[in-house]
């Protein structure tokens, strides 16, 4: 719509016109004609059209044209962390392409480079969309009785407006139940940080600060924010969630059977493995960066199984495909580890196996039987220092006995905790490295 097209009847006032424009910006719009005489311009002097030649090619010049070029990375819902060149002009994003100055690795391996997937390549789409997040919003409900406890409460403070809420059950209930149904309304950002602070402190005041908790975004992902929020949490006597924690991802056999959080080997290892098995992981779409050192494996006489329901992209790199059941892959890993305990610890020791457990795993530790009804004996919890009693154990008596697992010690005929006072240091050292001297005070 242009200004002649807003001027009003003379029988009739002039109204404003819909939309975002005034009067003043069709005007600067239509001034493009006096500067652009050999360009066609649209009636509304929103389009520019060029026809042919080379004065039709600078569309396409300028969108590739930048004045400089910076690394980043995209670490948005990925760890990937691949480099990037990112072509800038005029402070806009304008072109991203994958950087190709990673270190080698090696005459006998392939290079990391190029890492990225088209979902980095197309990354500017989502800075630049209009759906971005770029304000805060709150669910309506909750917003909407904050602003009406804050009014209420003696000196509008925003700590007993949040109490009023979370303490009255028909209020907490109120905003509690529309969660996952949209609502959501945009926010200040004074209002949205004073709602939360209000929140931090009457939980403080009410609770304890031990009752308090944040969830921390992936380290690799933010630094800056998982260490300020770390930080913030630790400060005031909170306790700090993993990322973990919110994805629901963690595979738990990791921290509980071998004692770290998925210390695991990298990608760059699948190369030297000559049994590959992705099972949970669809590594072409979830690992495009990395998933070629599976596919160039192949080439080394690598033998690739894929275990999932459905045809996935891993599946057509696949040696042989287990397709189970959805909902049934649970009781095909526990099988799998019943054949393997059952054929290499039961039937029969084998030497590798019996060394890496002792030495990688929670194995050793003892465990505790616990009877049932019908006199069958199932395992139970680990058995602590505190559990085992002084009777059995010095260590019972030390600090931290309920954290200190217990493992049976062949040379004395009685459990001890290795990493306890009365575990000698020669002791702990083989322990911790492996050594020969470790058979002689661990389990058989």
């Amino acid at each position: 719509m242009t200004i002649q097209d807003r001027q009003a009847p003379k029988d009739r006032p002039a109204k404003p016109a819909a939309g975002i424009d005034s009067p003043l910006f069709d005007a600067l719009i239509g001034a493009r004609k006096m500067f652009s005489r050999s360009e066609k311009i649209s009636d509304d002097n929103r389009e520019t059209h060029k026809v042919g030649g080379r004065g039709g090619d600078s569309f396409y010049r300028e969108r590739w044209s930048h004045d400089k070029v910076v690394r980043s990375t995209h670490g948005v819902n990925c760890t990937g962390s691949c480099s990037w060149k990112v072509y800038v002009k005029d402070g806009v994003i304008t072109w991203e392409s994958q950087e190709t100055d990673y270190p080698s690795v090696g005459p006998d391996k392939p290079e990391y480079e190029p890492r990225g997937c088209p979902r980095g390549a197309s990354f500017s789409w989502y800075t630049y969309s209009p759906t971005r997040v770029r304000y805060p919003y709150v669910r309506s409900a909750l917003l909407q009785m904050y602003r009406e406890e804050k009014a209420k409460a003696p000196g509008h403070d925003p700590v007993e407006a949040w109490k009023a809420i979370v303490s009255d059950p028909e209020k907490a209930r109120r905003y509690k139940s529309v969660r996952g149904k949209g609502g959501l309304v945009r926010a200040s950002w004074d209002e949205t940080v004073e709602m939360i602070s209000a929140a931090y402190v009457h939980t403080v005041k009410e609770y304890g600060p031990d009752r308090a908790t944040g969830f921390s975004p992936i380290p690799a992902m933010s630094q800056v924010s998982f260490s300020s929020g770390a930080r913030f949490h630790q400060l005031i006597g909170g306790s700090m969630l993993s990322f973990y924690d919110w994805y629901a991802d963690l595979p738990p056999a990791s921290p509980q059977v071998f004692g770290d959080q998925t210390d695991v080997p990298e990608s760059g290892d699948w190369w030297d493995a000559a049994y590959l098995i992705m099972w949970g992981s669809n590594v072409p779409l979830t690992r495009t960066p990395d998933a070629h050192w599976m596919v160039e494996a192949r080439y080394r006489g690598q033998k690739v199984i894929s275990i999932a329901p459905d045809y996935a992209e891993s599946v057509k790199f696949a040696d042989e495909w287990l397709a189970p059941h959805p909902g049934t892959d649970a009781a095909l890993a526990m099988a799998m580890g019943h054949t393997i305990l059952r054929e290499f610890y039961v039937d029969r020791q084998t030497a590798y196996f019996d060394a890496y457990s002792k030495q990688y795993t929670d194995l050793p530790f003892l465990v505790q039987l616990e009877q049932r009804e019908d006199g069958t004996l199932v395992p139970g919890k680990f058995l602590v220092a505190s559990e085992a009693g002084e009777q059995r154990t010095a260590e019972a008596a030390t600090e931290h006995a309920d954290f200190k697992p217990m493992m049976f010690d062949a040379a004395t005929g009685a459990p001890w905790s290795p990493t306890g006072p009365s575990a000698t240091a020669s002791r702990r050292t083989a322990w911790a490295a492996g050594t020969s001297s470790w058979e002689t005070s661990t389990p058989r």
